[in-house]
């Protein structure tokens, strides 16, 4: 469990990172998480609950991220568990698995949802970017879900100049009704990552990246 300022646009939240992810994003620098959940550390519920009320007074919430977190079978409960003591839930999911946000939604559970869009919905792109097999119908129902929620929510990408190009960006933001929801770009920053070869990659430079921003504000 980690806290960042970063993760919940202007909130102080607590993460609680889950194993396990059904992409292969070849960006990815969260791999240990994709690749060998079974090495992370297992923290009991009543263990999370002493460090969370350890910072009750400064934190605002909780955010759940991955790894893809509506993989985990005991993420209701867990979520369920949090906000009956008090806990503003945040959710991150690439959003493969619409039934269970639906859920989450249906039960008031998530009061903000961060969903990452791997790029336009085309299919050989998205699948190229996700590194494996894509439902875009289940990726089209979670932007909806999220888009007629109610609650605060963004949609965000990754971008590389490998995988991505300007016509790719403006097409993404045609897809969103902007009054409704939050578009957020990330410049690729070549760290350790899935693919190897993508170490060697770069972002996209300074200029044309704010430029790329200006275009989904």
């Amino acid at each position: 469990m980690e806290t960042s300022f970063i993760d919940w646009p202007g909130k102080l939240c607590a993460i609680l990172f889950v194993g396990g992810c059904n992409f292969r994003c070849p960006f990815c620098h969260n791999h240990p998480l994709v690749l060998a959940p079974e090495g992370m550390e297992t923290i009991a519920f009543e263990e999370i609950m002493s460090r969370l009320a350890a910072r009750k007074n400064w934190l605002a919430g909780v955010c759940i991220s991955g790894g893809e977190p509506t993989l985990s079978p005991g993420l209701p409960r867990l979520i369920a568990r949090l906000k009956a003591e008090g806990w503003a839930i945040k959710l991150d999911t690439n959003g493969t698995r619409p039934e269970v946000v639906a859920q989450l939604l249906g039960d008031n559970l998530l009061d903000m949802v961060a969903m990452d869009v791997k790029t336009v919905l085309v299919q050989d792109k998205y699948e190229r970017c996700a590194g494996s097999a894509v439902d875009l119908g289940a990726i089209q129902h979670s932007i909806d879900l999220l888009c007629h929620s109610g609650i605060p929510h963004e949609f965000r990408m990754t971008i590389a100049p490998a995988l991505h190009s300007e016509d790719d960006i403006v097409a993404w933001a045609k897809q969103f009704d902007r009054s409704r929801s939050r578009l957020k770009l990330q410049n690729f920053n070549p760290r350790t990552t899935l693919d190897v070869a993508f170490e060697k990659e770069q972002g996209f430079g300074p200029e044309i990246f704010s430029r790329f921003e200006a275009m989904v504000a």
